[in-house]
C-alpha cells in the first residue's frame, strides 16, 4: 500500500466515525490529512459530496496552495484554505472541520468575547494537559464569507502543530500531529461545547 493510499484509509475511517455522529449536516465539514511534506501534498474531502456515503472520489490530492496534484473533475473543499493554513505554517499532519449545533451555539454565545476557556474538566487532558488546574482556551473568530479572508485570520491562531479554532456560527477546525491528535481534539472540544450548554441549561431552571 502506497503513502497515499494508507492516508487516505485512515482519513476515511475518521469521516466514517463522524459520519455516524451525525457530524456533517447538509454536507458540510472538511478534513484533510498530510501525504508528503517534501513537496507538501495532502489529500482534502471533494466538495459537495454526502459524507455519509463512501466512494473513490470522497478525497483529492491538493498541493501547498490547496491546489489538486493530478487531473480531476473534483473540486477541492471551500474551507481547503484553512488546512492550508495549518499544514504550511506547523507540522501537523491532519485537520478537521465540522460543523455541529453545540460547537455553533458556543461560537454566538461567546463570540463578542473572542474565546471561550474551559477548566476544572478531565477531558482536557485529551489536549496533552495533565495539570490538575489545566485551563484550555479556543478562540472564536468572525465568520468571513471571502475564504481568504477567513484563512488569513484563521491562520493567525495556527502557531502550535495541535490546536483548535472555533469559526463564530460557522464550525470548529482542529489539527493535530497525526490523525488520532487530530480526533481526540475535536472529540474533547465538542464534549465541552455540549458539557457546558447543558449545565447552562440547567442552572438557568435551578
Amino acid at each position: 500500500m502506497s503513502l497515499k493510499e494508507s492516508r487516505w484509509e485512515e482519513l476515511a475511517d475518521i469521516k466514517r466515525v463522524l459520519a455516524k455522529r451525525d457530524w456533517f449536516p447538509g454536507t458540510s465539514g472538511n478534513l484533510a490529512i498530510k501525504v508528503d511534506q517534501q513537496p507538501l501534498t495532502f489529500l482534502v474531502t471533494a466538495s459537495g459530496k454526502d459524507k455519509t456515503k463512501e466512494s473513490n472520489e470522497d478525497f483529492l490530492l491538493v498541493d501547498k496552495d490547496g491546489k489538486p496534484v493530478e487531473n480531476t473533475h473534483l473540486k477541492p473543499s471551500a474551507e481547503t484554505l484553512l488546512h492550508v493554513e495549518v499544514y504550511n505554517k506547523t507540522n501537523a499532519g491532519c485537520s478537521l472541520h465540522v460543523h455541529t449545533i453545540d460547537n455553533n451555539v458556543i461560537s454566538e454565545l461567546y463570540g463578542d468575547k473572542g474565546r471561550i476557556t474551559f477548566k476544572g474538566q478531565e477531558i482536557i487532558k485529551a489536549y496533552g494537559l495533565w495539570e490538575e488546574d489545566a485551563e484550555f482556551t479556543i478562540p472564536i473568530i468572525h465568520n468571513h464569507a471571502y475564504i481568504p479572508k477567513l484563512a488569513a485570520e484563521f491562520g493567525e491562531y495556527v502557531k502550535e502543530d495541535a490546536g483548535a479554532v472555533l469559526i463564530r456560527n460557522h464550525g470548529i477546525t482542529v489539527w493535530g500531529r497525526n490523525a488520532l491528535e487530530a480526533k481526540k481534539y475535536l472529540e474533547a472540544s465538542e464534549f465541552l461545547f455540549s458539557y457546558h450548554l447543558k449545565l447552562l441549561a440547567y442552572q438557568s431552571i435551578k
